[in-house]
């Protein structure tokens, strides 16, 4: 016979998913034993007193702080233990429950699927709040998130900008940390990766190529299939943000890295059940050595000519004559000239080797002389056909009136 808590404590951790043998493992009772709590077979001792909870000296502490801020049990624990609490976490979790009350939650099916070791990461932006920052400017706060599939090992950097460069500059952050890449990255369907179904962006595919790593997207309108990085946002807006003060974006950052070496990577993961830091060993990540930085260049803008010529540093460049007019944007890296409209890469060209220079593809000179010799060939309305002048023998007399609308 087992007490009213024991058999409360192995129903909850069933409801969270974990096995027999894990639940016996954890609460040190016998495989027979939790196997018969489970099928109702086992008779649970009930105390004629009614005890207090261990947790009730805290209960305003807790409600407090959840009420305020939203925090898990998991932050909370590590509140009040300090404070002399000795009691589970799953005594914690049964209070939060009831202080949340009955909420609605979609019932949607996901296969979880585990990945082996370098295969994948996955990554994403999250939105973290709008601050006035020291020259009287609000901006908005953006967190770059990087987990890797099999450890589970985070990385996170702070920005006020999700644009092409900072995205490439939090990339080459976390391979930093990580020490590495992986041969895969995940990501949701945002611009910067991916303009339209089966067109990805050219611009961030040259860094992917660059490093030999795989751009893939979730599928549309299915995010869940990301959830190695989605609940790690959760977990950082709750474990990490919440309820803490930082003195600026710097500071901010440099409080992530800590509470990603000394909290985050190095915590008993709920699915895995081994720490991120501990698995990290096995994910074999291709080395940063192996590769020379990744050079960025912020582009240029520029307006396409008439002649559909772009000019650029003394020289001209040609681009498809369906976009004269349009604003594009140059960059030129190695002695190469990519040109992009919108995320769209249009044209690249050598860079030309002295000022001066016209540089024209051909299938760029040929469609514009196609659509010149339609022009040329395009009938043309006679002038004769634009007024009328008859002309006759006789002299014939013109109303006054005529001279005065015309005068008029």
């Amino acid at each position: 016979m087992i007490s009213w808590k024991e058999h409360m404590t192995i129903k909850a951790l069933a409801a969270e998913g974990l096995s027999r043998r894990e639940i016996a493992r954890v609460t040190g009772h016998a495989r027979e034993t939790v196997k018969k709590v489970l099928d109702g077979a086992h008779a649970m001792q009930i105390s004629r007193t009614s005890p207090g909870s261990l947790l009730d000296p805290y209960k305003d502490h807790v409600r407090e702080r959840f009420e305020r801020y939203q925090l898990s049990a998991v932050r909370l624990i590590d509140e009040i233990r300090p404070m002399g609490y000795t009691g589970s976490v799953v005594t914690l979790r049964r209070f939060l429950k009831d202080l949340r009350g009955p909420v609605e939650r979609s019932k949607t099916v996901t296969l979880r699927y585990e990945t082996p070791p370098g295969l994948q990461a996955q990554a994403d932006w999250t939105e973290c709040g709008r601050f006035e920052f020291a020259e009287g400017r609000k901006l908005t706060v953006y967190a770059f998130l990087m987990v890797l599939g099999y450890s589970r090992q985070m990385f996170v950097q702070f920005t006020t900008s999700m644009k092409m460069a900072e995205l490439i500059a939090c990339h080459q952050a976390a391979f930093a940390y990580f020490g590495g890449w992986p041969r895969k990255v995940l990501y949701d369907n945002m611009k910067q990766i991916r303009i339209r179904p089966g067109k990805l962006n050219e611009m961030f595919l040259d860094f992917a190529n660059h490093h030999g790593f795989v751009v893939d997207t979730h599928r549309p309108y299915r995010p869940r299939t990301k959830g190695k990085v989605e609940r790690p946002v959760d977990y950082l807006k709750d474990n990490f943000l919440a309820g803490r003060t930082f003195a600026s974006l710097d500071d901010l950052n440099a409080q992530g890295r800590h509470w990603l070496e000394h909290v985050a990577n190095v915590r008993l993961h709920g699915t895995t059940h081994e720490r991120p830091v501990d698995r990290f060993t096995q994910e074999g990540l291709t080395p940063v050595t192996t590769m020379p930085a990744y050079r960025f260049n912020l582009p240029v803008g520029r307006i396409v000519s008439r002649e559909a010529m772009v000019h650029y540093q003394g020289s001209r460049y040609s681009v498809p004559p369906a976009f004269a007019g349009r604003n594009v944007q140059v960059t030129s890296e190695g002695g190469a000239l990519r040109i992009v409209a919108g995320a769209e890469l249009i044209a690249e060209h050598r860079k030309a080797a002295r000022s001066g220079q016209s540089i024209m593809a051909r299938d760029h000179l040929a469609e514009l002389w196609k659509l010149t010799h339609e022009q040329i060939a395009a009938p043309r309305l006679d002038e004769r056909e634009r007024w009328h002048l008859r002309l006759k023998d006789e002299v014939e007399a013109v109303p006054l009136s005529v001279y005065e609308q015309v005068a008029s």
